[in-house]
Order: structure tokens, then sequence, then C-alpha cells
């Protein structure tokens, strides 16, 4: 996956987390913030790997002089 479908699956998550406390649905609200807290840290993982791929790629690639 990439940020931006990161970035739709924790709008969505807010979105839920709402609309459970506008209509008092707590199931719902829960609901919600799990998919808010996975969103964030699907996001984290590919930031991880990201950066690893970004020191592999420097040490690859060996110092610039």
């Amino acid at each position: 996956m990439n940020e931006n479908s990161h970035k739709a699956e924790e709008i969505k998550g807010k979105a839920k987390t709402a609309a459970g406390k506008a209509t008092g649905d707590r199931s719902l609200e829960a609901e919600g913030k799990t998919d808010v807290v996975q969103a964030e840290g699907k996001q984290a993982g590919d930031d991880v790997k990201n950066t690893a791929r970004g020191v592999a790629d420097s040490l690859r690639n060996g110092p610039k002089h």
C-alpha cells in the first residue's frame, strides 16, 4: 500500500469514530479508533522500510567524495 491509501484508511477511521460518538454507538467508535491506529502503524512500517532501503542504497553506492 502507499501513503495515500494509509491516509484514506486513517480518515475513514476518524469518520467512524466521529459517527460513533455522534450516535452513541461505542462499538462503531472503537472500530474507528482501531482503524486509525492500524493505518498509522502501516504508515510507520512503510517509513521504516523506506529508511532501510535508503541506508542499503547508501551503503551499496559507497561514500561520495
